[in-house]
């Protein structure tokens, strides 16, 4: 079965998504409290406070989508971790597709920043 932006499969959840989503948003939470520590002028650090609030928004939203998914999809996600449903895909409802681009998009903005600490800046897209 292939993947489609109203599917995913079982194997792209357990194995890539979540692990990129726990880098992401491990990566971004400490460089913010870093740079937020670090930092002494008052229009700048309100503006990172500011940008961790838009972060920690945005990982409760693709959390509780991921929970609700996980939860719909929780039979065949163990038969899939057992090895019996090695082909499992998870029809997405709306509010759960657009969570699993915002992972996406938020996980390569994890990878610009890398490259680019100074350029931190976050628009949820």
């Amino acid at each position: 079965m292939s993947e489609t932006s109203d599917s995913l499969s079982a194997q792209a959840l357990i194995h890539d998504l979540m692990p990129k989503f726990k880098a992401a948003e491990t990566f971004i939470h400490d460089t913010l409290r870093s740079k937020i520590e670090r930092c002494y002028d008052p229009a700048e650090k309100l503006r990172l406070k500011n940008l961790k609030i838009e972060f920690e928004l945005e990982t409760v939203m693709i959390r509780m989508n991921l929970k609700h998914l996980m939860q719909r999809y929780s039979a065949e996600l163990v038969e899939f971790q057992e090895g019996a449903n090695e082909g499992a895909l998870l029809e997405l409802q709306e509010e759960e597709g657009i969570a699993i681009g915002n992972l996406r998009r938020l996980y390569q903005r994890a990878q610009e920043w890398q490259t680019d600490r100074e350029g931190l800046r976050y628009d949820g897209r």
